[in-house]
């Protein structure tokens, strides 16, 4: 048990050490465009502050986290100098270690396995949707899409160039940036003089990119049968 304590003090001290030397070096270096100096000071210098920390870690386990066992009022010389001379962990300190790994332990779990962002990072959704033979183009203005994305509700943007036409018929362009894991996902298209029509997104909760478009796809709304159909890639 002491060993065990004692090398969980040490890797305590060296995160901290790694970390705080990396911050160091970030502050001190100013304002990082391209991110190459943080990457540095992480990935190249951190590792310095590692071991000075676990070092740190271990000494500070020597100082605070052994104590000597007392001699009962019954025990006889022999058994008392014995008593005075074993050392035990102390449990104040090892709760406190235990307790601040198991939170970073936690932490680090939640944000690379549980994390609630997409694993890919922020994914760009391309949306078309086509209006029925016939169907004149409404104004740009008076076009509302939604996308709710789990529990946040986004509004795509329809850019420049954000009308086409397929088959005669005319294609409504919009794209927005998705970043949450989720298994609900629908997409709402209001237009003037039309009754309101969902689709469901048939992505799983953490998507990945796709390689083309994903079949036109009916609104179960009454009113003018529009299509959609999207395509998941990186948001560069």
């Amino acid at each position: 048990m002491r060993f065990i304590i004692g090398f969980l003090s040490g890797v305590l001290g060296a995160l901290a050490g790694w970390f705080a030397l990396a911050m160091l070096v970030i502050g001190v270096s100013g304002p990082d465009r391209d991110g190459g100096i943080a990457m540095g000071a992480f990935f190249n210098i951190g590792p310095i502050g590692g071991v000075i920390g676990f070092i740190a870690g271990v000494l500070l386990y020597v100082k605070f986290g052994e104590r000597r066992v007392a001699a009962s009022s019954g025990d006889t010389a022999p058994q008392a100098a014995a008593a005075l001379g074993r050392t035990r962990v102390s449990r104040p300190f090892a709760i406190v270690v235990v307790a601040i790994l198991a939170v970073l332990a936690w932490w680090g779990w939640y944000e690379f396995i549980r994390s609630p962002y997409l694993s890919h990072g922020f994914m760009r959704l391309d949306l078309q949707f086509r209006l029925p033979s016939g169907m004149p183009l409404p104004d740009a203005a008076a076009v509302r899409i939604t996308v709710q994305e789990g529990d946040q509700f986004l509004e795509p943007a329809l850019g420049p160039s954000w009308h086409g036409t397929d088959e005669g018929r005319r294609v409504i362009l919009a794209h927005v940036t998705l970043s949450r894991k989720t298994s609900r996902r629908t997409v709402t298209l209001a237009l003037p003089g039309v009754a309101e029509q969902s689709w469901s997104l048939g992505l799983s909760s953490d998507p990945e990119p796709m390689p083309g478009f994903s079949d036109w796809k009916l609104s179960g709304a009454a009113g003018p049968k529009i299509e959609m159909n999207y395509r998941l890639r990186e948001d560069r």
